[in-house]
């Protein structure tokens, strides 16, 4: 997994607790600049879009403590550890908003954890079984960020998970591209589920900026389990190619490619326990202009207006996603090839 070396941290007076100076200690190099709003940064017009993901870290005081209601890869997800991520990833949403996006960690996880304690104890129990869980009530952890790389700047996500850990009610979850070996450290009890993201490599190869490589996110899988994750994995986005379309690939080979490696890699105990979740790409006008940019050949798979609708998203931007009828063709496709390949993987969801 890359080493994270900030050259700077910005940070707000409040954030400074024992957790943030903890943090901050981690890196005695890095030059340490206060700020008013960790959310409203410096004018940073010449620091480049990827090298402000390595060069600066921003500690902030989560203000909002907003637990949302979920009702797909977890029953709700919980206020954010961090925002933003090393990766840079063409297709996040999390980058659209803003000029620049470096790692901004939040450290009144103190205050998180309450809330969330708060929130759980209020909810009938025992829990109704659904599809996020049999007995568990779950929360997304990571919807901002990527908790594999949080967990070794702050000793907030290993308090976190301890807290999940020992909860009788609550179960956290989180999706992610790296593998952190790190993690492996705790015994989790099956009550942290690890989502590893997956698309075919070629792929991930252009649009998985500085990402870990779907080969080793494949091989650290059963190595998960053993240590007591529960391990499921997040086939997303699915971004879908053909030769029809000037693409020297076509979608379903290296889908069902995918899917013979998954099948080859992990152990039948952990096919036993494995479900997936299934989100085909919607795209962002404002991220293609990044990406004309910084990654254009990458920009050449996700921007293809021909076959792509318009929807304006909640926040006002315009997204792109499949076309109506075409993706309800591409989704069945989806399906009849997974469950020719890998029966044994459920699908939470799919959309």
């Amino acid at each position: 997994m890359p080493e994270f070396k900030p050259q700077q941290i910005l940070y707000t007076p409040d954030a400074l607790n024992e957790q943030g100076k903890r943090i901050a200690g981690q890196y005695p190099d890095a030059e340490q600049v206060p700020i008013k709003q960790h959310n409203r940064l410096p004018d940073a017009k010449d620091l480049h879009h990827y090298k402000a993901k390595s060069d600066l870290l921003v500690l902030g005081k989560l203000k909002t403590l907003d637990i949302k209601y979920s009702g797909r890869s977890s029953d709700f997800i919980a206020p954010s550890l961090a925002n933003g991520c090393f990766g840079a990833c063409t297709y996040c949403y999390v980058d659209r908003h803003k000029a620049i996006n470096p790692i901004t960690v939040f450290t009144n996880t103190d205050e998180m954890m309450a809330k969330i304690d708060q929130h759980v104890m209020t909810l009938p129990w025992p829990k109704p079984p659904n599809q996020t869980d049999a007995v568990y009530y779950t929360y997304d952890v990571g919807c901002n960020s990527d908790v594999a790389i949080d967990y070794d700047i702050s000793p907030g996500v290993a308090d976190l998970f301890k807290f999940y850990i020992d909860h009788p009610r609550a179960k956290a979850t989180f999706a992610t591209k790296f593998v952190n070996h790190n993690l492996l450290d705790i015994d989790p009890k099956r009550k942290i589920r690890i989502r590893f993201s997956l698309m075919p490599q070629e792929v991930s190869r252009l649009v998985d900026v500085r990402t870990d490589s779907i080969e080793k996110r494949l091989q650290a899988i059963n190595d998960f389990y053993e240590a007591g994750y529960e391990v499921h994995v997040n086939f997303s986005p699915v971004i879908v190619y053909d030769r029809l379309r000037g693409i020297d690939r076509d979608w379903r080979d290296d889908y069902r490619e995918l899917f013979r490696q998954l099948n080859a890699s992990v152990t039948d105990e952990v096919k036993k326990q494995m479900q997936c979740e299934v989100i085909f790409l919607t795209h962002n006008q404002q991220q293609h202009l990044i990406n004309v940019e910084l990654n254009p050949k990458a920009e050449e798979l996700l921007w293809m207006p021909d076959f792509q609708e318009t929807k304006r998203s909640s926040y006002g931007g315009i997204n792109i996603r499949y076309k109506h009828q075409l993706k309800a063709r591409m989704i069945d496709r989806f399906i009849e090839m997974l469950t020719e390949e890998i029966p044994w993987c459920g699908i939470r969801y799919i959309f």
